[in-house]
C-alpha cells in the first residue's frame, strides 16, 4: 500500500508534520509543470529560483530517506500538469490513497480537487503549517466585512503574544509607528548589499528554454542572487537583522536610484514558498530589538508587514474569491502601456522602477504601489492587465498574495474591501520620497504647458483621476483635502490641467 503526497513548488516547508519521519508506504511527488509556468508569463528569475529551491528540497527529502518521485521540466514522461502527472505516477507505484496540502491559490485548490476527483483513490488534505492565522477562520470572519488592517493586526499582536507589555498593552504606549517611518534617504547610511552569493545555474536554464517555457526579465542564470535553500534564507535573514533592519523603519517608503533594496529584507520569496516561516521572522527581529540592536519603531514597522499586512491579505483573499478576481470597482479598462513590459519611457520614476523590476525580479513595496501602481490606477488601466503584470513581474508574487495587494490596495478595483480611499498620488510623493525626479525628463512641479520640460503626466493624471471618480470619493472624509484644493483652483487652470491629463491619455505610449 502506497500514500501519494503531492509537494507543490510553494509548500517547501522543512519542519512539516509529513517530513518528521521517513515511511516506506510514503511516496513524495513533486513536478515542474507548464501548467504552472505558462499560466501568466513569468519572470525568468522566478521560474529558475523556484525550480532550483524545489530540486534542493526534493534532494534533502531523499537525503533524509524519504521517498521522492521528481518530474523535470524537460522530462519525456512528464505530461505537464498536475492532474496528468498524479494519473502517471499514482498507476506507476499502485498507490491507494492520495494526500495534499492545502493551496494557497484558489487556482491551485480547484486544479487539485478536479485531479483528485479524477484519481477516485480515498484523500487527505492537510494545512501547510505555516500561516499564522487559520484560513477557514478568516475566510469566515472576513465574508461579509473586512475589518481595517491596524484592528486585525492588533489582534494578531495579542493572540500571538508579540510586543505586548505587561499590561497586554503595546510596548511603547502605542500600536503603530507608521508616522515615524516615513524618511528619505539622503544617502547616509549606506545601503547593505544584497544579501545572498550567486548561483550558477546555467544548466537549468537550458532546461528551461530547451522545454519552451517562455519568461520575461532578465535571468542572469550564471549568477542568480536568490535563497534556494533554507540554510541560505536564514543566512539572509541573520544578515538582515544585523545590517539592514535597525534603519529600516525611518526608511521603508524611501526609493532611490542608487539602491535596489535599501533596507527592505529581500525575504518575501523565501517566507511565500516557505523556506523561511514567519514566526521565526518575526521573532528575530524581536530578539534584535530586545537586545538593543535596533530601534522598536524598526521592529514594529517590519513586524507589521509580516504578522500584520502578509496575513491580513490572505484573510480577504481567502473570503473573496472567486469573485474579488474580477472586481473592477473603478470601470477600468485601458490597455497597461507597453513600456510596463520594456521600462522604455521618459517618466524617471516608473522607467527605475520596471527596469529593476525586470532585471531583478524585485521591487519594495512603495515602489509597487505608488509607482508602478499609482501610475495604472491614474491612467485607468484595466485590473486583469495590472493583475498579470504583478504576477508574472515578481518573484514573491503568487496569486494569494499579489491580487489584493494589487486589485485591492493599489487600484482599488475592489471598491474599498481593503483600503478606505484610493492610493493616488502626483509627483510630489515621488519628489518627498526620492531623488527620481532630479534627472526626469518631465517637469514635477508644473501640471500642463509644454514650454521648457513638459508638465509630470502624474500631476494632471492626478487630478483627471479625482475628476473622474467625484461621486464615489468627494465625500470621502480621507479625500477631502484634494478636493477642496481642486475647489479652490481658478477655473482656467482646472480646465489646462484636465486638457493635458486628455492629450497624455491620448498617448500613453509615447509618456
Amino acid at each position: 500500500m502506497t500514500t501519494l503526497r503531492l509537494i507543490l513548488g510553494d509548500q517547501l516547508n522543512a519542519a512539516h508534520t509529513w517530513f518528521r519521519t521517513p515511511r516506506a508506504d510514503v511516496l513524495h511527488v513533486m513536478m515542474e509543470v507548464r501548467s504552472e509556468t505558462d499560466y501568466v508569463r513569468h519572470h525568468a528569475q522566478k521560474v529558475l529560483a523556484m525550480f532550483a529551491a524545489m530540486r534542493a528540497f526534493a534532494t534533502a527529502l531523499e537525503t533524509a530517506g524519504h521517498r521522492v518521485r521528481y518530474l523535470r521540466i524537460g522530462d519525456t514522461d512528464n505530461r505537464q500538469s498536475f492532474a496528468a502527472n498524479l494519473a502517471q505516477v499514482a498507476a506507476e507505484c499502485g498507490a491507494t490513497r492520495f494526500e495534499r496540502m492545502e493551496a494557497d491559490e484558489w487556482r491551485v485548490e480547484r486544479l487539485l480537487d478536479e485531479a483528485a476527483a479524477a484519481l477516485g483513490l480515498p484523500q487527505g488534505v492537510i494545512g501547510s503549517e505555516h500561516f499564522l492565522a487559520d484560513r477557514a477562520e478568516l475566510a469566515q470572519r472576513f465574508a461579509t466585512k473586512v475589518p481595517r488592517m491596524e484592528f486585525f493586526y492588533r489582534d494578531m499582536r495579542r493572540r500571538h503574544r508579540i510586543l505586548l507589555d505587561a499590561d497586554d498593552g503595546p510596548v511603547g504606549g502605542v500600536w503603530n509607528f507608521d508616522a515615524q517611518n516615513r524618511d528619505k534617504w539622503p544617502g547616509d547610511p549606506p545601503a547593505p548589499d544584497w544579501p545572498w552569493r550567486g548561483h550558477d545555474l546555467s544548466a537549468l536554464w537550458d532546461e528551461i528554454v530547451a522545454a519552451g517555457v517562455q519568461t520575461i526579465g532578465t535571468p542572469h542564470a550564471g549568477t542568480l542572487r536568490w535563497p534556494t535553500s533554507r540554510r541560505e534564507a536564514r543566512a539572509g535573514l541573520a544578515r538582515f537583522i544585523e545590517h539592514a533592519l535597525p534603519h529600516f523603519g525611518p526608511y521603508q517608503d524611501a526609493m532611490s536610484t542608487r539602491s535596489t533594496t535599501l533596507f527592505h529584507s529581500g525575504l518575501s520569496f523565501a517566507l511565500n514558498v516557505k523556506l523561511l516561516h514567519p514566526r521565526e521572522v518575526i521573532d528575530a527581529a524581536v530578539a534584535a530589538w530586545q537586545e538593543g540592536k535596533l530601534e522598536l519603531a524598526s521592529c514594529e514597522g517590519f513586524v507589521r508587514q509580516i504578522l500584520g499586512w502578509r496575513e491580513f491579505v490572505r484573510g480577504v483573499y481567502w473570503a473573496r474569491m472567486p469573485g474579488y478576481a474580477t472586481a473592477n470597482a473603478l470601470d477600468a479598462h485601458r490597455p497597461l502601456p507597453a513600456w510596463y513590459w520594456s521600462g522604455d519611457t521618459k517618466m524617471a520614476c516608473l522607467r527605475h522602477a520596471i527596469a529593476q523590476s525586470l532585471d531583478t525580479g524585485y521591487a519594495h513595496h512603495i515602489q509597487r504601489l505608488m509607482v508602478t501602481g499609482n501610475f495604472a490606477l491614474l491612467a485607468g488601466c484595466d485590473p486583469d492587465e495590472v493583475d498579470a503584470w504583478y504576477l508574472g513581474i515578481y518573484i514573491d508574487a503568487f496569486e494569494w498574495v499579489e491580487m489584493p495587494n494589487t486589485r485591492g490596495m493599489s487600484q482599488f478595483a475592489d471598491g474599498g474591501v481593503i483600503a478606505s480611499k484610493p492610493y493616488a498620488g502626483a509627483a510630489s510623493y515621488i519628489g518627498k520620497q526620492s531623488d527620481y525626479c532630479k534627472a526626469c525628463a518631465y517637469d514635477p512641479k508644473r501640471r500642463h504647458g509644454a514650454s521648457g520640460k513638459p508638465a509630470c503626466p502624474l500631476n494632471s493624471l492626478y487630478w483627471d483621476f479625482l475628476l473622474r471618480h467625484e461621486a464615489r470619493f468627494a465625500r470621502n472624509p480621507r479625500m477631502a483635502m484634494p478636493y477642496k484644493a481642486w475647489a479652490k483652483m481658478a477655473p482656467t487652470e482646472r480646465a489646462a490641467t484636465l486638457s493635458q491629463a486628455a492629450r497624455y491619455l491620448e498617448r500613453l505610449e509615447a509618456l
